[in-house]
């Protein structure tokens, strides 16, 4: 390989151009072009030697000015769930507020509306997009072998592929969430404390536990409790099914066979349900109930004191973190890592 050719830059405080690449690589700036935008017909020798310069130059592209001048946008779709409550409408405010703040990048969002129960149907809708249509997809569905197979297959056709707030795949460093087996131990440990030294079991209500975030905030609850509080005692899973009738029934039936619960977990992401038929059973107030998300629902419920703790997850921040990683990897930039770790956020009564 040939060297890279020293160069001086006459003042060092402006950045490397593509001159100065294609000085230091021995290449033409057509070639340096070619490289940067990841066209074919280059060697992989001369590739190798671009790179190279861009490292020893610390050259860094102005994208910004490249996409106006080949008028690059970026269109991007959030695949959501079709059935959801307030924190689904709250994920799509803030998708309509990106489109305000990412306009100058020439970022455009798209909400598409998926059956979430459907596996089938999510892969079908995925097959259908391709990379002229859309430049990257995230999408919040539950784990199944069909959408992780989609979304690899979307990410082999140059489509950027993401899953959102629930991870479908087993790669955790490219999808927007909170870790969820830290969010699960974190309301283990606030219910635990809320409780005191009461002995009793612990009601968990999700809507399914196929999801892979419901699992892992299992696993994190279960955790906590079984190390900090051995006066509890935590029962199996209730899976409502998103259907207001079967989570009546299964709810109602738990509490009388079990009269000695004294804390009620809501894994799911939308707690209004439930919330809704502990009020209408009539629940002790004493018992203590964490929930998740933060909607109008769960504020006002933490105000009237029927909800003690919410754990949550900023839906700005994830849907910014999602626009800026999807953005990167169709620029093949990395993003920073500390701006897209979304924090788990503790609320009560008192800082809401």
């Amino acid at each position: 390989m040939k060297e890279i050719k020293e160069v001086t830059l006459a003042n060092p405080m402006i950045r490397p151009t593509t001159k100065d690449l294609a000085k230091a690589a021995g290449v033409s700036r057509a070639t340096v072009d070619r490289v940067l935008n990841g066209r074919e017909g280059v060697k992989k020798i001369t590739v190798d030697r671009v790179n190279q310069a861009i490292k020893e130059l610390g050259f860094e592209r102005n994208l910004q000015a490249a996409n106006l001048a080949k008028s690059q946008n970026y269109k991007f779709i959030f695949a959501l769930p079709r059935s959801g409550d307030q924190f689904l409408e709250q994920i799509v405010e803030r998708i309509e507020e990106a489109q305000s703040v990412f306009s100058a990048d020439q970022v455009w969002c798209e909400v598409q509306h998926i059956d979430e129960n459907d596996p089938y149907s999510i892969s079908s809708y995925l097959s259908e997009l391709s990379k002229k249509d859309v430049a990257g997809v995230a999408i919040m569905s539950p784990e199944t072998p069909q959408v992780r197979d989609a979304i690899a297959r979307l990410q082999e056709r140059g489509v950027a592929a993401l899953p959102f707030v629930s991870n479908q795949t087993m790669m955790d460093a490219d999808w927007v969430g909170i870790d969820n087996r830290a969010a699960g131990a974190t309301a283990g440990l606030l219910l635990g404390q809320c409780v005191g030294g009461r002995i009793g079991t612990v009601m968990v209500i999700s809507e399914s536990m196929q999801s892979r975030d419901s699992l892992e905030r299992r696993l994190g609850f279960d955790e906590e409790i079984n190390k900090s509080f051995p006066n509890l005692s935590a029962l199996p899973s209730l899976e409502t099914y998103g259907n207001d009738e079967r989570a009546h029934s299964i709810i109602s039936a738990n509490l009388k066979a079990n009269p000695d619960v004294v804390g009620i977990y809501v894994m799911a992401s939308e707690a209004r349900t439930p919330l809704c038929i502990l009020r209408e059973l009539n629940v002790d107030r004493s018992i203590i109930k964490i929930a998740h998300e933060r909607t109008p629902f769960t504020e006002q419920a933490l105000r009237d004191g029927v909800l003690d703790g919410v754990i949550a997850q900023d839906p700005g921040h994830l849907v910014r973190s999602a626009i800026r990683r999807l953005k990167g990897i169709v620029d093949r930039r990395q993003t920073l890592g500390s701006q897209e770790n979304i924090r788990i956020e503790i609320l009560l009564r008192t800082n809401i």
